[in-house]
């Protein structure tokens, strides 16, 4: 059965369908929340947010786009809003994913995007925070900012810097 469908059953009151929906979806949204937060406790409380939101809101979903960009959607909104309620947290940028890709892959990978990368891999931590946040992660400048612990502002400036600076490396 596809995600689909299973949302559609969620929305019905299945919770089978919904369980389904975590098995498959809760692996991979977890490893991307702690490329943003390195506390394991407030991971997990985004992650169970996550799931409730979406039983709560499966009548919701329109069925226009990807289930899984509709939960990653869900969970980075938990994940921001959980920070926001904890200072104390800082996201962390940069960590590893745990997936190894095989040598192929890398390499194809280096090929198509090695300007790119560089110019990315060039950006401050400042710069490089924001463009995760707003570009990767689709977040909004006053998302980023909460996530990230600095006015909507600052992430404005801060983008349009990277903007410039990634555009004169890629010329």
């Amino acid at each position: 059965m596809d995600d689909a469908a299973l949302i559609r059953l969620t929305a019905r009151g299945d919770q089978n369908a919904l369980a389904e929906l975590y098995e498959r979806h809760a692996p991979w949204l977890q490893v991307r929340l702690r490329r943003r937060c390195g506390d394991d406790d407030v991971i997990a409380e985004a992650l169970q947010e996550t799931f409730v939101a979406a039983w709560r809101g499966a009548g919701r979903w329109r069925g226009d786009g990807d289930v899984a960009a509709w939960l990653w959607g869900i969970a980075v909104r938990r994940l921001v809003d959980l920070i926001a309620k904890r200072p104390a947290h800082r996201p962390l940028a940069n960590v590893p994913d745990p997936v190894v890709a095989s040598a192929e892959d890398e390499l194809l990978l280096g090929v198509e995007y090695a300007e790119l990368s560089t110019a990315l891999n060039r950006l401050s931590p400042e710069l490089h925070a924001v463009v995760q946040a707003t570009v990767l992660d689709g977040l909004t400048t006053r998302e980023a900012g909460r996530l990230l612990h600095i006015p909507q502002g600052t992430v404005k400036t801060r983008m349009a810097r990277a903007r410039t600076l990634l555009r004169e490396a890629l010329s």
